[in-house]
């Protein structure tokens, strides 16, 4: 009934806006600053209106479906130059002119979307990465996180090449949040091989907000967000369309992606189809057996974009089958599959996967909407998911652990209109989760959550070079765990927590010079505790060990501050951030008393879940140098440290500090474009302030290197990108890797080739 009635509300709501046909015109016209001459090819787009469009051979480009009043902001890009955006007031009619400036800097993402108001990254206080399209093609990677772990404070726990969590200055799991499309990916966070259920091929753009951002996403969000962004639709009377392919050699990861979307006068759509296969992969010590995986996506939007506004309704189907280790190696070190056996070259390649491995399903849908309401806008997101999880271990019909959760959210923001330099937005939003065992193995009770939080928010700037902000937020979370027997023996005791919370934060940004730009925050953040934490008992498949929760934890509470500055002329850019995050009642896992578990004759050891006060800290730094148009050298730098205030000890899976160098040339080669050649170094460093559970990792240096142009067959582009990761194919072991544990290395030498082609027409 629920579900049911879900529907019914998206299907009226959507069908209700369908029928405005109210045309409102916005004109305007690009040109280079210096020459006056105009810039044809632009790309000129309206975030907040899911708008965008491309500047014509007199460098004019026109909206259509704009609204008749308000201010929002524009963006506009072209390479070559620094990309350019402007608040426009769209009540006064006029034909805008944008000037852009020539730059020898490589184009970066200006409009952050993913904080309260759409703005430009030098006016809002959080730190904020994000991370373009082509950046993602260019690197190659085996899913989304791992594409974005190399922005600096950003790591991730990996089980192999498969499965990534994203790491955001040293807090993972719950803590940090994912957004798609401003959805809240809900999808058993809690896991250490449960990866982010998302098809890495449909992002635009994605976002990383280093540092608590609670006040605008509510418990799950203390350690941080990753916002993943979705493609604009196309300019009216426009079909475009993308085709990508990629083959890997370490593993035969093959990965296929096909797009295609269009704008019919504000009626817009979208459709894509994504399938991932891989084997398994390869260290220095050899292949290590059924650590291949599979992956099929399918995705879709329709929507209408009108002087209203806009409503998108976006529907996904993810499902992923991910081979997990489990085999033993005999005196000489080669695995043995279950009959005793050596593995084989051709068995150790093959796609069908043995058992034990995860069957990974996850189907959403949300409707989106920014609607001119009054004199400001009102923006909400109802969205449901359901995210299954089986886990095969023996039989590949009759799953052993199968948890089903469904999670309906909603999210609802009213922005005010902006006077005299104020801006301020009200929020509310919420969530309600059932989760049910359908498996006789239990590792979680059945549990139902309920969510409920309220912000306020607001900004000032003066001069448009310096800003503050300030805001409030309630938060309240239900959990109740359910009774449960295994085997006919009781398992799980019924239990019921409530959890609330008030967190603020301040905010203050101030450009120093027109190079030199100052950011700074102070706040405070909740996190509730998971059902993991609250509830587990038993050995989840691939963990390699026995985990006891404690439903009487409590929240954790963070209170933390940051601080950064950013210097930027034509041939420089540099950053440097210091942050500090007090956490208290942080929750982790600890062995004690050597306490063990024997299940069917294997040994196990316990973990319980208990709390102390915590301290995190650390530095990023970023040196960009670029001398002239064709050398780009990058440098980034990375520090975390984790002390436990109750131990003393080191907090447990910490990540490493990581220097990267890169050395990038782009050249102009005839008739090719967009060319270049990368030779990198990435440096971590020895990782000894460890728990008392956990093991140093040494320090290791992996080089790097990849070439990318694009041809032109006649004025079709089409990318080609060749890469190579661990070029020399060293051993060695990330410390966040769940494999450590097992003495399996991280992948070896991996050649990487990718086939990009983006078309379009009317």
């Amino acid at each position: 009934m629920k579900l049911r009635s879900f529907y019914i509300l998206i299907f009226s709501l959507f069908s209700q806006l369908a029928f405005s046909s109210d045309l409102v015109v916005l004109s305007g016209r690009v040109i280079d600053a210096q020459t006056r001459e105009p810039l044809p090819g632009a790309v000129v787009s309206i975030p907040d209106l899911r708008l965008s469009t491309i500047t014509n051979d007199n460098g004019d480009f026109t909206f259509r479906n704009t609204p008749l009043k308000g201010k929002l902001l524009i963006e506009i890009r072209f390479i070559g130059y620094k990309t350019l955006s402007k608040t426009v007031d769209f009540s006064i009619p006029s034909v805008f002119e944008f000037a852009m400036i020539p730059t020898v800097m490589e184009a970066k993402e200006v409009v952050i979307t993913g904080s309260a108001f759409s703005t430009d990254e030098r006016t809002n206080s959080t730190s904020v990465t994000a991370v373009g399209k082509a950046e993602l093609l260019n690197r190659p990677s085996s899913n989304l996180i791992d594409a974005i772990s190399r922005v600096a404070g950003v790591s991730q726990v990996t089980t192999g090449s498969a499965v990534s969590k994203p790491v955001i200055r040293g807090l993972s799991y719950n803590r940090v949040l994912t957004l798609v499309n401003g959805t809240k990916q809900e999808g058993q966070q809690w896991g250490d091989e449960h990866g982010i259920e998302v098809d890495q091929y449909s992002a635009e753009r994605v976002e990383i907000l280093r540092g608590a951002a609670s006040l605008l996403y509510g418990s799950d969000a203390l350690g941080g967000v990753i916002n993943i962004i979705d493609p604009l639709p196309p300019t009216d009377g426009q079909i475009k369309g993308e085709f990508l392919t990629n083959y890997a050699s370490n593993n035969g990861l093959s990965g296929t992606s096909l797009m295609l979307g269009g704008n019919n006068n504000g009626f817009v759509w979208r459709g894509r189809g994504t399938y991932k296969s891989a084997f398994s992969f390869t260290t220095p010590d050899g292949r290590i057996p059924n650590t291949g995986y599979n992956e099929t996506n399918l995705g879709g939007q329709l929507g209408l974009n009108r002087p209203w506004g806009y409503t998108h309704l976006d529907i996904s189907s993810f499902k992923s089958n991910i081979g997990l280790p489990d085999f033993e190696r005999n005196d000489s070190g080669l695995f043995e599959n279950a009959d005793g056996m050596p593995f084989s070259n051709s068995q150790l390649k093959d796609r069908d996967l043995l058992l034990p491995y995860q069957d990974v399903r996850h189907n959403k849908i949300a409707l989106n909407n920014s609607l001119l309401l009054g004199t400001g806008r009102l923006r909400t997101n109802i969205a449901f998911q359901n995210n299954q999880r089986r886990e095969m271990e023996e039989s590949k019909d009759d799953p052993s652990l199968f948890f089903d959760l469904r999670t309906y959210s909603y999210d609802l923001k009213y922005y005010f209109q902006e006077k005299n330099g104020w801006e301020s937005v009200f929020g509310v939003a919420g969530a309600m989760q059932d989760n049910e065992n359908k498996a006789a193995e239990l590792l979680i009770p059945d549990y139902t959550s309920t969510d409920f939080g309220f912000f306020g928010y607001a900004k000032k700037t003066w001069n448009q070079i310096t800003t503050f902000n300030l805001g409030a937020r309630f938060d309240y979370r239900n959990i109740r765990g359910n009774q449960m027997e295994e085997d006919g023996m009781p398992k799980f005791s019924e239990f019921e927590n409530d959890f609330s919370n008030i967190s603020g934060a301040l905010g203050f940004t101030h450009q120093l010079s027109d190079r030199l730009n100052f950011k700074a925050n102070l706040g405070s953040a909740f996190r509730a505790p998971n059902i993991a934490e609250l509830g587990s008992d038993g050995v989840h498949e691939g963990t390699f060990r026995y985990e006891i929760g404690n439903s009487q934890l409590k929240s954790e509470q963070s209170f933390y501050g940051d601080l950064s500055l950013d210097y930027e002329n034509e041939k420089v850019n540099a950053g440097f951030s210091l942050f500090n995050n007090l956490i208290n009642n942080y929750i982790y896992y600890r062995q004690s008393d050597n306490e063990n578990q024997v299940i069917d004759g294997d040994v196990f050891p316990v973990f319980r879940y208990v709390q102390d006060n915590a301290n995190l800290y650390g530095a990023e730094a970023t040196l960009k140098l670029h001398p002239n148009k064709a050398i780009h050298f990058e440098n980034s730098f990375s520090y975390t440290r984790g002390v436990n205030r109750g131990t003393d000890n080191p907090l447990p899976f910490i990540p490493a500090a990581e220097l990267r160098n890169e050395l990038r040339i782009e050249p102009t080669l005839g008739n090719l474009v967009n060319s270049y050649f990368s030779i990198e170094l990435e440096n971590v460093f020895k990782q000894n302030r460890i728990d008392i559970f956990e093991t140093s990792t040494n320090a290791y240096t992996l080089v790097n290197a990849s070439v990318g142009t694009t041809f032109m067959l006649n004025k079709q582009p089409l990318r080609l990108n060749i890469a190579a990761n661990n070029l020399f194919d060293k051993d060695y072991v990330s410390h966040l890797s769940r494999l450590k544990y097992e003495n399996i290395l991280n992948l070896g030498r991996n050649i990487s080739v990718g086939i990009y082609l983006p078309f379009a027409f009317n």
